[in-house]
């Protein structure tokens, strides 16, 4: 990881990108879920 005064910013990057991780997750779900309700139907 970073080391001295690219601590904090290390630590900013990695905590948006597991934000964005989150909300893309959730968002391939409700897709999917969907999707393939319409196959379903």
């Amino acid at each position: 990881m970073a080391t001295g005064n690219n601590i904090k910013s290390a630590q900013s990057t990695y905590a948006g990108f597991i934000k964005g991780a989150t909300w893309g997750t959730a968002a391939v779900i409700l897709i999917t879920a969907f999707v393939v309700g319409l196959i379903a139907s």
